[in-house]
């Protein structure tokens, strides 16, 4: 097989490229400096959004802890599961609880995560923006369970928590749903658990679900911030439902009968965010949730 070529840079872009290098390694060496003077945690480091933090090395993130070595640096982190060429982006809930016990880190160490309710009309684009939020690092995106098979492209703990009617009745009667309900004869609902344990880890939490569930959140998570997806006009999302070539005409009048229903529920939100750019509404989603997680640091002290 023939191997492409590297791309050939001018001299400004290498230039570009060398200092962006140089400017990464100093704000790695900075957030090591810190925790090695006890200044910061560990948490902090893991939840600082810049992309050259988000990049570094596991490895180089607990090397700089003071009293840690290279050798229970290592020994750690075969105990955890992580593997050594892991990057702090790539680190999973399982493996961040179990960092958090090791250092003894409570939650009153880690900075809680904003709770960020999203909801719609269909065909507004939640979808979108919600797999673009997935790969930010201050967020993780909340996995719904339901009693219905998984389809063949789907995986459990990724796509859903599949669950069978047995097990979904067993956590609706503990308690175990921040909201869930019944649709095309199947149930869906967000396991609190979850929710709770990537807040507690400093990660805001974002989910995208139907307007009533949005109620429900509401009523038992006060403090969580509800922001609703509008379109840029009526006309608009009109000619969204309308181009699904999928449905029958039936199937479209019921979608936008659907949809003059949920946007009337609109001012029973925080926050209305018309769709003319994803990477817009990403932008004001992410601040909502860094200003709901300033304001409830600041109302805990």
């Amino acid at each position: 097989m023939v191997r492409p070529n590297p791309p050939t840079l001018t001299p400004e872009q290498r230039a570009a490229a060398s200092q962006a290098g140089i400017e990464a390694r100093r704000a790695r060496s900075d957030i090591k400096s810190r925790i090695a003077r006890s200044e910061i945690s560990i948490f902090d480091a893991i939840n600082d959004q810049r992309a050259a933090i988000q990049r570094m090395k596991v490895s180089d993130l607990l090397g700089a802890v003071p009293g840690i070595g290279s050798r229970r640096v290592f020994l750690l982190m075969e105990k955890i599961g992580i593997a050594t060429t892991r990057r702090i982006a790539g680190l999973g809930e399982h493996q961040l609880m179990a960092l958090r016990r090791e250092f003894s880190v409570t939650k009153s160490d880690v900075s809680q995560g904003a709770l960020i309710v999203m909801s719609g009309p269909g065909g507004v684009g939640k979808s979108t923006i919600t797999a673009a939020l997935r790969d930010h690092p201050s967020f993780w995106v909340s996995i719904s369970a339901t009693t219905r098979s998984p389809r063949e492209t789907e995986r459990d703990g990724f796509d859903y928590y599949f669950l069978s009617d047995e097990k979904f009745d067993e956590m609706v009667a503990n308690g175990e749903f921040l909201e869930w309900a019944e649709f095309a004869g199947a149930r869906y609902g967000t396991p609190k658990q979850p929710v709770e344990n990537w807040r507690n880890l400093g990660k805001s939490v974002l989910l995208e679900i139907e307007i009533a569930g949005a109620r429900q959140v509401r009523a038992s998570e006060p403090n969580s911030t509800l922001v609703f997806i509008s379109p840029p006009s009526w006309a608009d999302l009109e000619a969204r439902l309308q181009g699904r070539g999928t449905d029958s005409p039936e199937r479209r009048a019921a979608r936008l009968a659907l949809a003059r229903d949920e946007m009337a529920a609109a001012p029973e939100f925080d926050h209305i965010l018309v769709n003319e750019r994803v990477e817009e509404v990403v932008a004001t989603l992410v601040s909502l949730a860094l200003g709901q997680k300033a304001g409830s640091n600041e109302s805990e002290h």
